[in-house]
């Protein structure tokens, strides 16, 4: 027994020494991602233990497991996998975009891809960060069905028009709410100068983490009366939990105008106006004596001028873009913060833009109940404006100018005897400059009532702060005295209070109830002034004390309120069956007492057939959702005091009085937006995915100022009257092209279909006629309505026009004349495109990486306003187009261009002789890239260098003949070119370093 005993005690040290050393078994690995860049802060978990390691600064990682047990490895934004654990690993991470995991956000909270209802397009930083352009908007071009995206021209402080699935307003406000970090965003165009600036340009994109735009009701709702132009949610970076990281990007671009016209030389210039003088006049005398005073003591008849105005307008741009970030955290505090600078040197003579921000997210897990954090961030933004394209002396007005008249004198300075104002003096003698300085900040507090159940409080505020200085000096064309000053400033700050409960638990396995609720306050205030001052000693005087006189001064304030409560519930049984509801009511000050508050609700459904037994297991079939919605949304963008009655102050011979200004609508209230979404997404192979979505929203209640009688004593009032529907069909397509470990190609291509139809109008359903479009029952809203042009009479060179006047049987008159008066205007097209497209490629392999974005647009047309003056064959001594050189000469020519006639008004009238169809495919956006890897950049400290190249609008296919077909007018008029500058075409070089 005592041997036996011996035996059986060994036996069981050596067991126990053995399950020692298991225990202790240190296990060692790396991660990458695909290129094999090192991942610092991945996490490792033992599966099925609360075992974990996380890999430091070089990737690397060392846990105490057994090999054989099941290692989770994980990074936010990558896929998360499970590996058998082995002496020494090496662990690949793949990309996790437009995985059904990803998580978007939603308004008060996120959800994951796989189980919404709504219809929500989102991009991420990757998608938008290292493109040259200097506001974020333009960096989401083509990469969202449903949304178009527009800059008004090439301009760097051009506004920016965005539409989500069409226009859904005629007068009241057509563009989306942006909520910053959840800080509904001041949005308002504070320019004084007639073209509107872009306030999100004080935005950085590297300071993104990640854009979602609201697009059905149903995602909207929970914004209310705000939400039926769309929502656009901005999530800033925040830091993550890991050893601490710095990153620094550095790039410099250059930049020329995607178009230039062709104009006419002095050669043609004389020729043409010749020969229209002679035809209008009966000899050449008009047009020689014009000459010498253009020519300005040269010799025009030895061409000794001949200026090209157009290359005086242009100039190269630059852009110079600096940024880095940090960024890190522990289990308690994490932390980032960045920075940017950026430098734009505009394609347009003396336009520019200078920027820098700076923000700080952080936030402190106090206890395991209760954490507290901040955002905050300071924009400075720097303008050197030119005047709007309606003005004189804007850059690319100077294309009217003749080229026999010099831009400068021998001695350097502007010749001030040009054709019209030159635009030199201005730019020599005269300064625009617009300052905004924005700050935005929210603290906040969450605390875990139980395990299920947070509450959230938010206080938020944004301040938007503008001045605009301009000097006129005393040689600036129009000066009528020694000099202006003309000074503006304005504040716009907003501030919210946000508290909502959250709740989120999952009963018996299957089912998930999340639930949002809460209550909101916003505030919002603006108070504008300015200050004219003339008559200045000389012009080193540029502020307003310099004058002698201040002669002019304006001041107001305005605020509104909005008060609100919200709810939203989601329900998902087994994973297949998702149900969600949602309201918001909002009450608000800019609307009738008899109105003031309404209610939003909204419901969608979701199923997730793949999850069904008959699919679950299913290779090729690998996801397949069924989704509708339905909603109400509201649009507020009516003004903050169009309910009220009005009276204005009326001074006269410096005594004060009051008069009445408006009259008032105690029912006024939001446009009202009734929305629908039937949407089917489906995965094959886990290699495609597809989203199709049909929508319809019908906008009722717009917003129109009715005549009144004159008995009321008041000529119109504000009134919710008016009907309108978008439709149309989305279809977003994404694929893994080749998926392995060197090389991957993904493809992601969208596009979209918009009918915007006018249901009902004021006045019995009377047409509202603008000066070269039209809102009528059936029509597109704002369609163009012109005279229609016909050509060009082969037997003398009149123009013709289609009369388009009734016959007896009501059909019209398709005959043409040669007399403009007697020719009827038609619906001539649609300012707004029926189809938009976007492709996206990305391609990897090992350290190289390559993509490119084309967007197309069709089915829209611009109106050249500015054609009368530039394309009429000489009318007057505008300088032409070349295509005029195509006039009609000689009997039995035939020619869209009409005899050159001066003073002759032959085709000036406004038709359709100057409406173009504007479709068009852009290569909107290219990169290569090279990232370094190896010891030499580990002996740096660095963790990664990247070199790129990168390109936007480097080539449009385009039948259109004006500048571009995205350039429109800045100053007034929808779908209208103006001398509009057109957008820039800029290629960048840039590095990115990460330590």
């Amino acid at each position: 027994m005592r041997i036996k005993l011996k035996h059986f005690l060994s036996v069981l040290f050596v067991l126990f020494v053995q399950l020692i050393f298991a225990q202790e078994s240190t296990l060692t690995g790396k991660v990458t991602d695909m290129g094999g860049l090192p991942i610092p802060g991945a996490n490792i978990i033992v599966k099925g233990t609360t075992i974990s390691a996380q890999t430091n600064f070089d990737g690397e990682f060392t846990i105490n497991a057994q090999r054989g047990q099941i290692l989770v490895v994980s990074f936010v934004g990558m896929k998360t996998v499970e590996v058998t654990a082995t002496t020494s690993m090496l662990i690949k991470l793949g990309d996790a975009s437009n995985q059904l995991e990803t998580v978007v956000v939603v308004g008060y909270g996120t959800q994951s891809k796989k189980k919404l209802t709504d219809n929500i397009a989102r991009v991420t930083a990757k998608d938008i960060q290292q493109i040259p352009v200097s506001n974020v908007q333009n960096a989401l071009v083509g990469k969202l069905a449903g949304v178009q995206i527009t800059q008004t021209n090439g301009k760097v402080d051009g506004g920016i028009n965005i539409r989500v699935r069409g226009a859904a307003s005629i007068s009241a406000g057509t563009q989306p709410l942006y909520v910053l970090d959840g800080i509904p965003l001041v949005t308002t165009n504070e320019s004084s100068n007639g073209a509107p600036t872009n306030p999100l340009l004080t935005l950085s994109p590297n300071e993104i983490e990640s854009i979602d735009v609201l697009k059905d009701a149903s995602s909207a709702a929970i914004y209310g009366a705000r939400g039926a132009n769309g929502v656009v949610l901005i999530t800033t970076k925040r830091g993550k939990e890991g050893k601490g990281t710095f990153s620094i990007n550095l790039s410099q671009g250059v930049s020329q105008a995607t178009n230039k016209r062709k104009w006419l030389n002095a050669d043609q210039y004389i020729e043409l106006f010749t020969e229209a003088s002679i035809n209008g006049l009966g000899d050449a005398a008009e047009a020689e004596d014009t000459f010498e005073f253009l020519a300005q003591g040269t010799d025009w008849r030895n061409r000794e001028v001949d200026t090209d105005w157009q290359d005086t307008a242009f100039q190269d741009g630059y852009n110079t873009d600096a940024d880095f970030s940090v960024s890190g955290g522990d289990a308690k505090t994490r932390y980032f913060f960045s920075g940017a600078y950026n430098n734009t040197t505009g394609i347009i003579n003396s336009n520019a833009l200078e920027r820098i921000t700076a923000r700080s997210n952080v936030s402190h897990k106090i206890s395991d109940r209760f954490t507290a954090g901040m955002n905050l961030s300071f924009s400075r933004s720097q303008i050197d404006r030119v005047q709007d394209d309606n003005s004189f002396t804007t850059p690319l007005q100077a294309v009217a100018q003749s080229p026999l008249s010099p831009a400068r004198l021998a001695d350097g300075t502007a010749n001030p005897n040009t054709l019209y104002a030159n635009y030199l003096l201005a730019i020599d003698n005269a300064f625009w400059k617009t300052l905004m300085r924005r700050v935005t900040g929210k603290v906040y507090g969450e605390f875990k009532i139980l395990p299920s159940l947070k509450a959230n409080s938010d206080f938020s505020y944004d301040l938007l702060s503008q001045t605009e200085d301009a000097w006129s000096g005393r040689n600036t064309p129009f000066m009528a005295t020694d000099g202006e000053v003309f000074a503006t400033s304005v504040n716009n700050e907003t501030y919210i209070y946000s508290n909502y409960l959250t709740f989120d638990k999952t009963f018996g396995e299957k089912h998930d109830i999340n639930a949002v609720a809460g209550i909101e306050f916003n505030k919002f205030n603006r108070r504008f002034q300015s200050v004219t001052s003339i008559y200045f000693p000389n012009d080193s005087f540029q502020t307003v004390d310099g004058g002698a006189e201040v002669n002019a001064g304006s001041g107001n304030e305005t605020d509104y309120t909005f008060v609100s409560q919200f709810g939203r519930l989601t329900y998902s049984f087994a994973d297949k069956y998702i149900f969600k509801a949602s309201i918001r009511r909002d009450g608000s000050s800019r609307f009738g007492k008899n109105e003031r508050f309404g209610t939003f609700p909204a419901f969608s459904a979701g199923w997730i057939i793949s999850e069904e037994s008959f699919l679950k297991e299913n290779a090729t079939l690998t996801f397949l959702k069924l989704k509708g919605s339905w909603g109400k949304l509201g649009n507020a963008e009516l003004g903050n005091f169009a309910s009220r009655q009005l009276f204005g102050s009326n001074p006269y011979n410096l005594k004060s009085g009051l008069s009445f200004a408006q009259a008032g609508n105690d029912n006024l209230t939001w446009e009202k937006s009734t929305q629908i979404d039937f949407g089917v997404e489906f995965g094959l192979l886990n290699r495609i995915s597809v989203e199709a979505d049909y929508y319809r929203k019908n906008t009722n209640g717009l917003l129109f100022s009715v005549p009144l009688s004159i008995s009321s004593g008041a000529t119109s009032i504000n009134q919710n009257i008016g009907e309108v529907q978008s439709s149309g069909v989305e279809f977003t397509l994404n694929t893994k092209n080749i998926d392995s470990d060197n090389l991957k190609w993904n493809t992601s291509f969208n596009i979209t279909t918009n009918e915007s139809e006018v249901l009902s109008m004021p006045n019995n359903n009377k047409d509202i006629v603008g000066t070269f479009t039209i809102n009528r029952v059936g029509e597109n809203i704002s369609s163009f309505y012109l005279v229609e042009y016909a050509g060009v009479d082969p037997a003398n060179g009149d123009a013709l026009f289609v009369k388009n006047t009734l016959n007896t049987d009501g059909s019209l008159d398709k005959s043409t004349t040669n007399n403009y008066a007697t020719a009827k205007r038609v619906i001539s097209g649609n300012p707004f495109p029926t189809l938009m497209a976007g492709l996206t490629n990305t391609i990897n392999y090992k350290g190289i990486d390559f993509s490119f974005t084309f967007q197309g647009e069709w089915g829209a047309s611009i109106y050249n306003s500015a054609g009368i003056y530039q394309s009429v064959a000489a009318d007057y001594f505008d300088n032409q187009t070349i295509d005029q050189l195509d006039r009609w000469q000689n009997p039995g020519d035939i020619t869209n261009v009409p005899q050159a006639r001066l003073y002759g008004s032959n085709g000036t009238g406004a038709s359709t002789r100057f409406l173009d169809k504007s479709d068009f495919v852009r290569l909107r956006n290219l990169t290569l890239g090279y990232s370094l890897s190896g010891n030499a950049i580990k002996e740096l400290g660095m963790t990664s260098v990247r070199l790129y190249a990168t390109g936007v609008n480097l080539l449009t296919f385009t039948n259109y003949s004006g500048y571009d077909p995205e350039a429109r007018r800045d100053d007034t008029g929808i779908g209208e070119e103006f001398y509009s500058t057109p957008p820039a075409r800029t290629i960048a070089l840039g590095v990115n370093i990460n330590f």
